[in-house]
Order: C-alpha cells, then structure tokens, then sequence
C-alpha cells in the first residue's frame, strides 16, 4: 500500500491538514527541537543551593559560638566575688583567689602577682565585654 502523501506533509485522517496549529515548526528546513538538558541544570542548582545553605549554616554556628563564648564568661564574671557596684565603662580584672574562689578588682595584672583569668569592661547593657583572657578556660 502506498501513501498518496509525501513524508513531511502534516496530515491526520481526523484533523486533516493541521501544520499551521502545530506548537512546533513542521518543515524539514525548520530548525531542529532539542530537549534542554535539565538533569545538569538541577545538579547546577542544587549544587549552588548546597553551598549557600553550607555557609549560612557554618555564620550561625560561628555565632552560636560566639554567643556561647559571651555567655560563659558573663557568668563567670557575675559569679565571681566583688564588695563594689561596678561602673558602666570601666576595665576590671578578673582573678582567681588563694581560696579557689574568683574575685573581680579594679588592679592591673602588672601590679599584682595574682592569677589572672581576663580583662573586662561593663558596657551599657551590663555584659562583660573581654578585652583581653586567658586561654583554656571553659575547656
């Protein structure tokens, strides 16, 4: 049996002629359809979302970190013995007693042959900010 049609004439038996309704070129000198490449596009993608999600997550655990750090040596200070209402501004020493005991002083390391934990300032908020500790504390 042979076709009374060529090859590349859009023909149908329910719809007839339809080329010109086609969503895509019929001719056989249209350009050709190529299927984008979707599976590295998405590698792409999700490779990129990965290291963005990696970076956010490694800033909050610096921060966390950080925070941690603050808050630790907040305590100390505030559970360290002093006789005195310290003042918004001011540096203060922080160092460990003959009885095992913290203490916080207005005197300077260089003046004093005591154990020195850290250097701090109050700040408006009433935290401790360090200015200057000793290693190996909380470990």
């Amino acid at each position: 049996m042979q076709k009374d049609r060529p090859d590349n004439i859009v023909y149908s038996e329910d719809k007839g002629y339809h080329a010109n309704i086609m969503p895509y070129s019929t001719n056989v000198g249209a350009p050709v359809i190529k299927i984008d490449d979707l599976v590295s596009w998405k590698s792409r993608g999700i490779s990129t979302v990965n290291k963005e999600f990696e970076n956010k997550f490694n800033d909050l655990k610096t921060q966390y970190q950080n925070l941690m750090d603050e808050y630790q040596w907040n305590e100390l200070v505030y559970n360290a013995r002093f006789s005195f209402e310290p003042v918004i501004g001011e540096i203060y020493h922080l160092y460990v007693g003959d009885d095992g005991i913290n203490f916080l002083s207005l005197i300077s390391p260089q003046e004093w042959n005591k154990e020195h934990i850290g250097t701090f300032k109050l700040n408006s908020d009433k935290k401790w900010i360090v200015l200057n500790k000793k290693d190996n504390v909380f470990q």
